[in-house]
């Protein structure tokens, strides 16, 4: 007879669980229920990483205690009380969404059900859904019906997932089997206003420094389409074979939406790979009254699209949509017999075969549930709101003698910066820094700065979909207070 450890046996108790999922979901719609009321609760409990590592430091106990839903509630208030809150109104930093509350159910389940996907098999329901929920996706894109791709843990591995079938595209040599030197060096003409993981995945890709050739912008910080063809000549002229071209749509330090027909209408012209980094972005094609910011991505070779984003999943879901499917085969070509088997040599229902995770979690669940059970429309507006909102934010800085704006926003992005008569311009940038600072660690909101070629600047993502005008007038207030003399 088997014996089983009794505390085990018990961690896997139904009505334990029961018990304790009651008490941690009254628990979670108390603590949203405040945090999105704002009032005395700060956005970020500030203390320095000292202070947290001392608070959490604990020798794990050896048994369980005697009741174990009351010592997890009390961790747990622990954990909510301390943490960023997102879903405060006056989060308005970085690209991370407030969460819809029943996308955080579905992580439970899919946490629950543990059913990786990287083989039909592990993840028969999440593999027809992220079917579904990509189809969607490409259409809203206005790709062709052929179009393809997969869900991936973050724009950074998206990225890179897409360059990667653009070199076993476009390279001339396979260098997936005969490594980045079995052929002429490779580049990629990417914007200088372009995320830095681009930069990166050059570089893990071998390619080094000179993998990613650089193209000017202009005073919006979009891709000059003038500019493209002298960075091709100059790519050219150091021994390096450009194999594709990037765009960004909606890109991180300001928003921008490069111009996105002229850049496919060059790929065309040079039979480069286009690409469109539209993590952030991309959801402007909800939006009826915002679509045409994307206008031309539905010729690019591939796109990648942060679900953690416009469409308010918690993090980390990024789809790369291939206008080809075929194409989402090419970023990792090989052989695992044991566990990819069967006639069909590229199963699509296989999603391994197609993205860096072997064991990747039920992404597509939440997504796939908050698209059927709230519906589409609700995505519509949390865009066009969230760039409506840009705008009037804009329009109020602009309305003050002591606020300047870097550029009128494209998205949801704005970048300014206080400028108080009694600061002379030398210490802008340092002011900037110490406002930030200021309120960061005082709790009363969240943002971020950025370096754009004249200085510092504030920077803000307005991208909880319940923040209000009145909680931006109230930064301004609280920014002035912090800069007063």
């Amino acid at each position: 007879m088997t014996t089983v450890f009794a505390p085990l046996e018990a961690a896997y108790d139904p009505e334990a669980f029961r018990t304790t999922a009651h008490a941690l979901m009254d628990q979670l719609a108390d603590y949203l229920k405040a945090a999105l009321k704002g009032g005395t609760m700060p956005v970020l409990p500030w203390a320095p990483p000292s202070v947290n590592q001392e608070r959490f430091a604990t020798p794990f106990p050896e048994e369980p205690p005697a009741e174990l839903a009351p010592a997890f509630a009390h961790l747990m208030a622990r954990v909510l009380e301390g943490s960023h809150h997102l879903h405060h109104p006056r989060y308005v930093g970085h690209q991370v969404t407030a969460p819809l509350p029943l996308a955080a159910l579905c992580d439970a389940v899919s946490s629950l059900l543990n059913n990786g996907m990287a083989v039909y098999e592990m993840g028969p329901v999440a593999t027809a859904m992220e079917h579904h929920v990509l189809a969607w996706m490409a259409s809203k894109l206005g790709l062709p019906e052929g179009a393809r791709g997969v869900l991936t843990s973050g724009g950074s591995a998206g990225n890179l997932t897409a360059l990667l079938a653009a070199r076993q595209a476009k390279a001339g040599f396979d260098a997936w089997k005969g490594g980045a030197h079995a052929g002429p060096p490779l580049t990629v003409l990417v914007p200088r206003s372009a995320h830095y993981c681009l930069a990166r995945a050059v570089r893990i890709m071998g390619w080094g420094e000179g993998g990613l050739t650089p193209v000017d912008v202009d005073a919006h910080f979009r891709v000059r389409p003038d500019a493209l063809e002298d960075a091709l000549q100059e790519a050219l002229k150091k021994g390096r074979k450009p194999i594709a071209v990037v765009a960004s749509a909606g890109s991180t330090a300001t928003g921008a939406f490069d111009p996105l027909e002229p850049v496919a209408d060059f790929a065309e012209k040079h039979g480069l790979w286009f690409h469109v980094d539209g993590a952030h972005g991309a959801a402007a094609s909800l939006s009826p009254k915002y679509r045409a910011q994307v206008k031309g991505i539905e010729r690019a070779d591939s796109v990648v699209w942060d679900a953690h984003k416009g469409l308010l999943m918690p993090a980390l879901v990024t789809a790369v949509l291939f206008r080809d499917g075929a194409r989402s085969f090419d970023a990792f070509s090989q052989e695992a017999h044991y566990l990819f088997h069967g006639d069909d040599p590229r199963p699509y229902s296989d999603v391994g075969l197609r993205t860096l995770e072997c064991t990747k979690e039920m992404m597509p669940l939440k997504v796939y549930a908050c698209l059927s059970v709230l519906g589409t429309r609700v995505f519509e507006e949390a865009v066009t709101a969230s760039y409506d909102q840009a705008r009037r934010f804009a329009d109020m800085l602009a309305a003050t003698p002591d606020f300047q704006v870097a550029v009128p926003p494209d998205c949801n992005i704005v970048c300014f910066r206080h400028t108080p008569a009694h600061v002379p311009k030398e210490g802008w940038d340092a002011l900037q820094a110490r406002l930030r600072e200021a309120l960061v660690t005082g709790g009363n909101f969240y943002l971020v700065q950025t370096r754009l070629p004249d200085g510092v600047y504030l920077r803000t993502t307005l991208i909880h979909p319940l923040t209000g005008d009145g909680d931006l007038e109230a930064l301004l207030e609280a920014l002035r207070r912090a800069a007063a003399p």
